[in-house]
């Protein structure tokens, strides 16, 4: 780990610096090689501005950590959701560079023209316009020069500070070596523009057909195969503005803005609903930048690198959830939360219900209407952290998207609603887990299982009783942390017969002393004496290394 550290010294100085100016402290004594004690987070707003000032792929750390409410509590959440990189555009004549080695050919002989300017510059890329020789307008996204062995020397510094921090109990709860890994990972993907094209080409088909909302009001750009490579995105180039600036197409409303406002935002619940809850593929990140409304009327979901999965188990869970919340039912929540747990550790269900039903007792004298779901579900993902629940990492991307999806809908209309938005879809949400979206496949295949629970059955139940009858039966048990019982036991037995020992030789020592005071007997006193003194030392060192006074 120390080597991974000591390659990255440049780097590790220049991370130093940032840190010693802003005050903290705990990664300070790691970076200079200090003791490793219990992490010391700095406030939120601290942490905010070490990320930003220490560039692009720190940025892109944080808002993967933002990601992350099972680990991070609310007011960090809320200070890393909208970290956006503050970099200048990269000069044309470099970029210029990637998009000719990208390409393989001359750039004039794919594209008629290509605007120097980029429309938008990001951490990791920035997106220039441009015309196809067949005259198509499309968008390019061309990565930064440089950028990849830039976030290859600070993924080495992170994965060794992790692997430091990894030493404290905080590290060994959080599996903070497994963390880094993911986090890396991710950070390695973003780098790779053909993985974006994948999630973007799906999301297309996904969403081309739904009988929630219609397919032709809502667009995703279609991707250009042929041209777009690993440093390269070119895709179809849409016409509209970001959905909170743009004006809207008022004239099939009768000039009522309202109507549209309302129209638009259907649309937007449904598509996101759709992607959560039926597809389990979904975009994560619908932050105000990333929906645009084109002039023709139609929505648009751009920027496809950050997405998430959920299987269909954890879809009913969370269709429960949904439900469980809106009911301010504690009970449920607790239960659907052990459900979904990942974690080995032993929680106590008593206390994760107390917590719940302590969390929504605030809520009971709000309205529908008055309740931000997205607030309440990142306040129950808290309560699960706290109580050291373990939860998928994927629920936190659910969370950031229902964050970013009620906090973008609010602003374009603030007398939206989600869970109005989201009821009249709950019949037909259960509906399809009961039966699937192919009821006649879903009753075949439950009549097959009966059947072969039929068959089975009989002949298992003679198993049972014969072996009951035969006295073969035998129950396996399996206690959790029976291992450090048995072994605080036995340290105690220790302790107990090192404690007995030590007594006897006093008393063996001191009945040798009254009795005779010769030279040899003496000699043989003073000795059980020294061996009593020195065992009943350790013994006392011992338990009191052992910190269990009590």
């Amino acid at each position: 780990m120390f080597a991974r550290i000591t390659q990255t010294s440049s780097r590790q100085r220049d991370i130093a610096e940032v840190v010693l100016r802003n005050g903290w402290d705990y990664m300070r004594r790691l970076l200079t090689g200090g003791k490793a004690n219990e992490p010391d987070l700095p406030t939120p707003a601290v942490l905010r501005n070490i990320l930003t000032e220490l560039g692009p792929v720190y940025v892109k750390l944080g808002q993967l950590l933002s990601t992350r409410p099972d680990i991070l509590s609310a007011d960090y959440i809320d200070a890393l959701s909208d970290l956006q990189a503050n970099v200048p555009p990269v000069a044309w004549s470099e970029v210029e560079g990637v998009l000719r080695q990208q390409l393989g050919q001359p750039i004039n002989s794919v594209f008629a023209q290509v605007d120097p300017q980029p429309v938008a510059a990001g951490s990791i890329a920035q997106t220039h316009q441009a015309i196809l020789a067949d005259g198509r307008t499309v968008a390019l996204k061309i990565q930064r020069p440089g950028i990849d062995e830039v976030i290859e020397q600070d993924i080495s510094l992170i994965k060794g500070l992790a692997e430091l921090v990894a030493l404290t109990d905080f590290g060994k709860d959080y599996d903070l070596v497994a963390l880094a890994e993911e986090f890396t990972d991710a950070l390695r993907a973003e780098l790779d523009f053909t993985s974006e094209a994948a999630y973007t080409d799906q999301l297309r088909r996904n969403l081309s057909q739904s009988k929630w909302f219609d397919p032709d009001r809502l667009v995703v750009p279609k991707i250009n195969w042929e041209l777009t490579s690993e440093k390269l995105l070119v895709m179809e180039w849409l016409d509209g503005e970001a959905l909170l600036k743009a004006t809207l197409q008022t004239a099939k409303n009768n000039g009522d803005s309202q109507i549209e406002r309302q129209a638009v935002t259907t649309i937007l619940f449904r598509a996101f609903f759709q992607q959560i809850f039926i597809d389990g593929f979904f975009h994560a990140d619908p932050h105000p930048g990333n929906v645009f409304y084109l002039k023709d009327g139609r929505l648009a979901l751009l920027d496809c690198g950050m997405m998430g999965r959920l299987d269909p188990r954890t879809q009913r869970l969370l269709t429960e959830m949904v439900l469980a919340i809106v009911d301010l039912d504690a009970q449920r929540c607790c239960q659907l939360t052990l459900e979904m747990s990942e974690s080995s550790q032993i929680v106590s269900p008593a206390r994760l219900e107390s917590d719940y039903t302590r969390l929504l007792r605030k809520y009971y004298n709000l309205s529908l209407s008055q309740l931000n779901f997205s607030h309440v579900f990142y306040e129950v993902l808290e309560v699960a952290r706290e109580n050291r629940v373990k939860l998928p990492g994927n629920l936190g991307l659910y969370a950031k998207c229902l964050a970013n999806l009620e906090g973008v809908a609010r602003q374009f209309n603030p007398e939206v609603n989600l869970l109005d938005e989201i009821r009249p879809l709950m019949t037909d949400l259960f509906q399809r887990q009961l039966v699937g979206d192919n009821p006649t496949q879903t009753l075949l295949r439950t009549a097959l299982d009966v059947k072969s629970l039929s068959l089975q059955t009989p002949r298992k139940l003679e198993m049972l009783l014969d072996r009951m009858t035969s006295e073969t039966l035998r129950w396996n048990l399996t206690l959790r942390d029976i291992d450090g019982l048995r072994r605080s036991l036995d340290d105690s037995a220790n302790r107990l017969s090192f404690s007995i020992l030590v007594g006897s030789l006093v008393i063996g020592a001191a009945t040798i002393a009254s009795k005779d005071q010769t030279s040899q007997l003496y000699l043989v006193s003073t000795i059980l004496f020294s061996v009593a003194s020195l065992l009943g030392l350790w013994l006392i060192i011992s338990i009191l290394r052992s910190g269990r006074l009590r």
